[in-house]
């Protein structure tokens, strides 16, 4: 099996008997590939040492990627019966990017790496026997039962990169370089940096329901920009461009930053980019499992504080009105290009897709006509903060996958790195991180008069939240009680005299019963199903 050539599966095409089985070989070549990501390891003890504050230990991730298709299999009524409860509630939860995560080591007591695993091969007995066994009609779309399995897959290599980040962070005496990872040999200077223009044009956006690809619901919709000319950077920004930046004083002058950033730096205190290392001899460079001499012509990976601080820098230099490209400007840059979606190519024409290294590579080195790196190497900061197109609506199998990253907060990155697979290697994937965050993710700048377009906040056009605030918070209607108002008075009027030391609200929403009990409580814990509910409960408890 050839775990890093693999495509994400053409929805519409094909036999059903075909489709089954290819469902279930690119499964199983997802399912190994995430393992074999692991065996980078150099031992156990690596797995339960905290790389990143804010994400959990790479313990989580070896189970949480098996929970995943048991939890959403169960949601989509495809199976009745759980394979272990306790891995399943203990796994089942992610990252999670809000000021309220809590991530106490003290909550978690670890299973062994033995015991994970033997779980994990449960699973995949588990799951193949389930793509065996549902039925099929095609063509795919999200209504399709097969689309939880699908769900699953990519998922699961949505993780594979995301736990490679976490990887790189570990101490390097706690993982090895392996044959199928192995980086690309090719370093050296860059060539010099230069805008180029783009035209400006129309561009759509979103995908409709019958898209012959995967999706996650914030890709279904539709929007059109209509874009103005722009000129854009032939390159991405390399090590050795940015160094300029940190030479000049970068990291020490606030004015180029952002309030957000300038908060950031004072916590982080960093000086230079995360996976630079800084030696006695001068910079040195981490990849997944080595620490390696600087390679100036791959491109700088930061997070989108650096990003923006060094275009605000640029800016400044130059006189030019520099800023990142919105995520219109770049599907205008890529649609400028004969580029195919991931599955129809017959090699990956980026540094993408795990097809080429299980690293960086030089920034002349995936030509795209005239401009270079369209797609692939490193992710691309946008300046957009992600939202739903016109027409979004959530998937009841995962409702609370894209809606808490509507909050402004959260800015695309486009294009998809080395490790990039699947979904995200397409043309119409939207992945939005915090702007502190770091992912295998560079940048490229633009010059454009034109400011980005304000993205307002997503909830109060949410229409399920929406009506919940109506429904717990609005007025009274033809003199009929407030229900979960009412709800929490009889549960008062029922305990009578009796101690009000703790309280339990399952299905909470928006959390009026809770706040009512809580004038009564000692302590109230609301429980929803929904984080679009709970993110909503927790603003209004903060105020």
């Amino acid at each position: 099996m050839d775990l890093r050539n693999t495509r994400t599966t053409i929805l519409n095409q094909g036999d059903p008997a075909e489709k089954r089985e290819e469902i279930r070989r690119y499964f199983h070549a997802t399912y190994s590939l995430d393992e074999a990501l692991y065996e980078t390891l150099a031992s156990d003890e690596a797995f339960y040492v905290r790389a990143e504050p804010l994400r959990h230990p790479l313990i989580f991730y070896l189970g949480h990627t098996a929970v995943f298709y048991v939890n959403k299999l169960i949601v989509a009524k495809i199976a009745n019966r759980r394979l272990d409860p306790r891995f399943e509630s203990m796994f089942a939860i992610g990252v999670d990017e809000m000021s309220w995560d809590d991530l106490n080591e003290a909550h978690y007591d670890w299973p062994t790496v033995a015991e994970v695993r033997e779980y994990r091969n449960t699973v995949r007995d588990f799951v193949d026997e389930t793509i065996r066994a549902m039925p099929l009609e095609m063509p795919i779309n999200w209504n399709n039962p097969f689309w939880a399995i699908l769900m699953g897959i990519e998922h699961e290599r949505i993780h594979i990169e995301t736990s490679s980040v976490i990887i790189r962070r570990l101490p390097i005496d706690m993982v090895r370089p392996l044959p199928l990872w192995e980086i690309c040999p090719e370093s050296g200077e860059p060539p010099q940096n230069e805008l180029l223009p783009v035209p400006g044009g129309r561009v759509a956006m979103g995908k409709p329901k019958d898209h012959p690809l995967y999706g996650w619901d914030n890709e279904f919709g539709h929007q059109t920009h209509d874009v103005p000319d722009f000129a854009a950077s032939r390159y991405l920004v390399s090590n050795r461009e940015y160094l300029a930046f940190i030479d000049d004083g970068g990291y020490e002058n606030p004015d180029l930053w952002t309030d957000e950033g300038r908060q950031w730096l004072g916590y982080s205190k960093a000086t230079h980019p995360l996976f630079w290392v800084d030696s006695p001899d001068g910079y040195r460079f981490r990849t997944m499992a080595r620490i390696i001499d600087m390679p100036w012509n791959w491109p700088v990976e930061v997070n989108c504080l650096e990003a923006k601080a060094f275009c605000n820098w640029l800016a400044a230099k130059t006189g030019r009105p520099l800023r990142l490209p919105t995520e219109a400007e770049w599907y205008r840059l890529r649609d400028a290009h004969d580029i195919p979606d991931q599955p129809y190519w017959q090699k990956a024409p980026g540094n993408l897709n795990l097809e080429h290294w299980a690293s960086s590579c030089p920034i002349d080195r995936f030509r795209f006509d005239e401009f270079f790196d369209v797609i692939g190497n490193v992710w691309q900061w946008t300046e957009t903060p992600i939202t739903g197109f016109e027409g979004f609506e959530v998937h009841p199998f995962y409702d609370d996958f894209s809606t808490p990253t509507f909050d402004t907060r959260h800015n695309l990155i486009k294009g998809g790195s080395w490790i990039s697979t699947g979904n995200e290697a397409t043309r119409d994937s939207r992945y939005a991180f915090r702007r502190h965050f770091f992912q295998h993710a560079g940048m490229r700048y633009v010059e454009s008069e034109h400011a980005p377009p304000v993205v307002e906040a997503m909830y109060e056009t949410d229409s399920a939240v929406s009506q919940y605030c109506e429904a717990h918070f609005g007025p009274t209607y033809f003199g009929v009680p407030n229900s979960p108002a009412r709800c929490a008075a009889v549960c008062l009027e029922y305990l009578q005299d009796r101690p009000r030391r703790e309280a339990l609200d399952l299905g909470c929403a928006v959390g009026r019963a809770s706040f009512e009990l809580a004038r009564h409580f000692d302590h109230v814990t609301g429980i929803d199903f929904s984080a679009r509910f709970i993110r909503v409960a927790l603003q209004l408890k903060e105020r």
